[in-house]
């Protein structure tokens, strides 16, 4: 990006706050117009868009964690995926009732909250243990170690020897390859009397909530959806001051050395080692909170819910919005769900509704043959059915060109104070009687 560029936005308003919002809004203007024209109505258009914000917002919630890792201190960590379902069933075998219904995997029986804080203690001490090998390793074998240790915790989870266990005589359980129960959405009981049971009488906030989306013709279930989504908001705003102030202390300088020059932050006496592993249950901890976050809407978890790929989509977002970059990483979140994830299946619908092409061939070559006297239609119309998956072949479009023209993403480029008071920010002094005036920072 040029400077001319660069300042034109430095000077949008509300600095980084309106860029962030700018483009939710334009994500949401367009996703309406999509959903209008595809005849969804008032609530299928506000589901979509709750699916989006809360997407967007998970997205950006591991994305500024895993930007404290590599975009702050270059380390490659990517087994995002394996430290949040370490977080995700260490809470829930932390919550789950001491004596469950038949057949059901026992827990510990403790509150939520501690559950949350236990599921981010043992993110941490699992990103400790990662870290170790920081300490030797260079960034691509730091990278294949994460992996490898990602695909061996959710084996482990997936491992039916696991699926109830005892320690020192207290019941636990993995719950296998079936998954594991969790606790009851805590939004719940805003809008229900009963939250485990969505069929109970609605709350007095419940029913005034109710009242007003059914005059807007929306649905109960999106109300109680967007509740939690604007949860989720507040989690991103809490994890962008937290990081922007780790970023601007001491201690995010001393990262931004070991990322530029690890040697010559380590010949200005800084243990860069200590700094490192400190960085990493920092960020563990934060990946495990996520994927609390992210799961607890859901009733129960699976090994299948942690693949591998997952990591990559996180990765995918923050190279798009620019490692290094709090904003970034959240306008790389909204970005991702918004182009990459929720888009294609929106186009599918709309070319779909647009070019009525018949019925897709089930194979490839029943779809390339036709071509040969000149007939397109049956590839198109393959190519549309699976647009989906295809998705992937998008995505890595964007990372090829990011990578060629654009390696430090959207905001990447920006240039942040090393100092943390920005001298730059200063205003004049009042005029004195003299004559002589000043600057006040």
């Amino acid at each position: 990006m040029s400077a001319d560029a660069e300042r034109r936005t430095n000077r949008l308003p509300g600095g980084d706050a309106g860029l962030i919002v700018g483009v939710f809004l334009a994500l949401y203007a367009g996703f309406t117009l999509l959903g209008l024209f595809l005849g969804l109505g008032v609530d299928g258009v506000a589901s979509t868009l709750q699916r989006i914000t809360f997407f967007a917002a998970v997205y950006a919630l591991l994305a500024l964690a895993l930007n404290l890792q590599w975009g702050y201190a270059g380390l490659f960590n990517i087994g995002v995926a394996g430290f949040m379902a370490v977080g995700v069933y260490t809470m829930a075998m932390l919550t789950a009732p001491t004596d469950p219904a038949a057949g059901g995997i026992p827990g510990l029986g403790l509150p939520l909250p501690v559950g949350v804080v236990g599921g981010m203690v043992a993110a941490a001490v699992v990103g400790a243990i990662a870290a170790l090998p920081a300490l030797r390793l260079k960034a691509d074998y730091l990278a294949i170690v994460t992996l490898a240790l990602s695909e061996i915790i959710r084996i482990v989870y997936n491992s039916t020897t696991l699926r109830t266990f005892s320690v020192a005589g207290t019941e636990l359980g993995t719950g296998g390859s079936q998954g594991l129960p969790l606790p009851t959405n805590p939004i719940n009981a805003l809008f229900y009397s009963d939250p485990r049971s969505p069929a109970s009488p609605p709350t007095a906030l419940g029913e005034a909530a109710f009242e007003l989306a059914r005059s807007a013709e929306i649905g109960h279930t999106t109300v109680v959806d967007w509740a939690y989504t604007l949860v989720l908001l507040g989690f991103v705003g809490l994890f962008y001051l937290l990081l922007s102030r780790v970023g601007n202390s001491p201690f995010g300088r001393v990262l931004k050395a070991i990322r530029e020059d690890e040697l010559v932050a380590s010949s200005l006496g800084k243990d860069t080692g200590r700094f490192k592993i400190k960085t990493f249950m920092l960020g563990c901890a934060l990946m495990g909170l996520g994927g609390i976050l992210w799961q607890g809407s859901q009733s129960y978890v699976s090994p299948s819910s942690f693949l591998p790929i997952l990591t990559f989509y996180i990765f995918i977002a923050l190279i798009v919005g620019g490692a290094g970059s709090n904003t970034g990483s959240v306008i790389g979140g909204a970005l991702f769900v918004g182009l990459l994830f929720e888009g294609p299946t929106f186009v599918r619908r709309l070319v779909a509704q647009l070019v009525p092409v018949g019925d897709a061939p089930d194979t490839f070559v029943a779809a390339v043959a036709p071509l040969a006297s000149f007939d397109v239609t049956p590839l198109f119309a393959y190519a549309l059915a699976d647009l989906s998956s295809l998705r992937f072949v998008l995505a890595g479009v964007v990372l090829v060109y990011f990578m060629q023209n654009r390696p430090r993403g959207l905001l990447g480029h920006r240039k942040e104070v090393a100092a943390s008071v920005d001298l730059s920010r200063r205003t004049p002094r009042p005029a004195r009687a003299d004559g002589r005036g000043g600057e006040r920072p």
